[in-house]
């Protein structure tokens, strides 16, 4: 793609402007309209472009087609998908991104918290070890209050950039390709009122990854687990020998988690964990609600058993309390069904070499829209956007591993059609 005037770095910093946080507390679908602020704007920016059946539905998803421009008859249907949605874990309003050109090697202050008289947020390269390889690159910023919102809006700005360049470059033979946005990925509803029929894709890819060159075929497999307290409430003046408080044993349930196993905090590679993501309630009830992770069903089958039984122990302490223990099943590994069709990891490790990068597949100690794509019929692995240290005001990105990224997804879209 020599000579090539890249457009992912002017979209992506034009849509980290726009607030797409989601909330997990949310019934409507999407979670918040704002989300379609930017998939409005993606739309627009698609029918700019001469994509003419590019849409958003009532559910906040984009849909939009890339004809094949091949004389292949019997080139498969590619999906490149991304999630408009950032975090609810830390702010996504009044991002002001902040590029550091051709980095020097040193810590990344963000001014924005000094300014106002706090101590400032800085990315020390000692705890961002992928910053290492960065020295000479671009690396973008949020001012240190908000997070960046490459995760992923960088995805989003390489899809449209890619989008862009096989328009403009009839002479890059491809197959027919679909577009997908989707919101909500955050709270892990991103595919909820996907339309797979509508799709029409046979394979896809996620552009949600991480570190330049990395291909993630695997993922943790997911459940929720919703524990309902009934306690025993009175009123406390005359409560000795009655009262059994709802929220102390949630607290002791909670206390009764190991402090150096089995918590996100404790755990790598393979290992999984029980995370309580939320606690709700008063003397009476109480509603702690937690996420277990592991990347097989029996340790997500084992990491339930043992809390459960955390449970029932606390509850011999308070004879007249109860408890409802409720699992939901979130994703499972999408390694499950990667397997059983092999082109589609292969074809995207040959299109990160055709980069002149080094292809390096590994597991995500979480999930991406992949993971339930995969089950719902599209198989469907996570390419590197170049995002890091995600759901933090410390996020950042390269310029340079997103123009990367915008290469590989054209690549990936040449393999296929050379490939039929």
């Amino acid at each position: 793609m020599e000579n090539y005037q890249y457009t992912a770095v002017e979209r992506f910093l034009r849509y980290v402007q726009i607030d797409t946080q989601s909330d997990p507390q949310s019934k409507a679908n999407p979670s918040t309209e704002k989300q379609k602020d930017l998939s409005r704007l993606l739309v627009q920016e698609l029918h700019e472009m001469g994509v003419t059946d590019a849409e958003l539905d009532e559910w906040g998803y984009v849909y939009a087609t890339l004809p094949a421009n091949t004389d292949k008859a019997n080139v498969p249907t590619i999906c490149f998908c991304s999630h408009v949605d950032t975090s609810p874990d830390v702010t996504g309003a009044g991002v002001k991104p902040l590029i550091h050109k051709n980095w020097d090697g040193t810590d990344i202050e963000l001014p924005e918290r000094r300014a106002a008289g706090e101590p400032a947020q800085v990315i020390r390269v000692a705890d961002h070890p992928d910053l290492k390889n960065q020295v000479g690159n671009d690396i973008i910023t949020a001012s240190g209050t908000t997070l960046l919102g490459a995760d992923n809006k960088a995805g989003v700005a390489e899809i449209m950039d890619a989008a862009h360049y096989l328009l403009t470059h009839p002479d890059v033979k491809h197959g027919r390709i679909r577009l997908l946005f989707t919101p909500d990925e955050e709270v892990g509803r991103g595919t909820e009122k996907v339309d797979i029929q509508k799709l029409g894709a046979d394979f896809g890819y996620t552009i949600d990854g991480e570190a330049l060159g990395t291909l993630e075929d695997e993922t943790f497999s997911a459940d929720a687990v919703t524990i309902t307290i009934q306690g025993v409430s009175t009123h406390p003046g005359f409560a000795k020998g009655k009262l059994e408080n709802a929220l102390k044993i949630a607290a002791d349930l909670l206390a009764s988690l190991p402090k150096d196993a089995l918590s996100p905090e404790t755990t790598e590679d393979k290992e999984g964990f029980v995370h309580p993501t939320r606690l709700e309630g008063n003397q009476d009830q109480a509603v702690v609600e937690f996420i277990i992770r592991d990347f097989t069903e029996a340790g997500l089958h084992e990491k339930e058993t043992y809390l459960h039984n955390q449970l029932n122990d606390v509850l011999m302490a308070y004879p007249g309390s109860s408890a409802k223990f409720m699992v939901k099943q979130q994703y499972r590994n999408m390694k499950d069904v990667l397997d059983q069709h092999p082109a589609v990891v292969e074809n995207a490790l040959e299109a990160i070499r055709r980069v002149g990068l080094s292809a390096e597949r590994r597991s995500i100690r979480g999930g991406t829209d992949g993971s339930r794509l995969s089950f719902m019929g599209l198989p469907c692995p996570n390419i590197f956007a170049g995002e890091h240290a995600f759901h933090s005001r410390q996020e950042w990105v390269s310029v340079q591993d997103m123009q990367a990224a915008v290469d590989v997804i054209v690549h990936v879209a040449q393999v296929w059609e050379e490939r039929a």
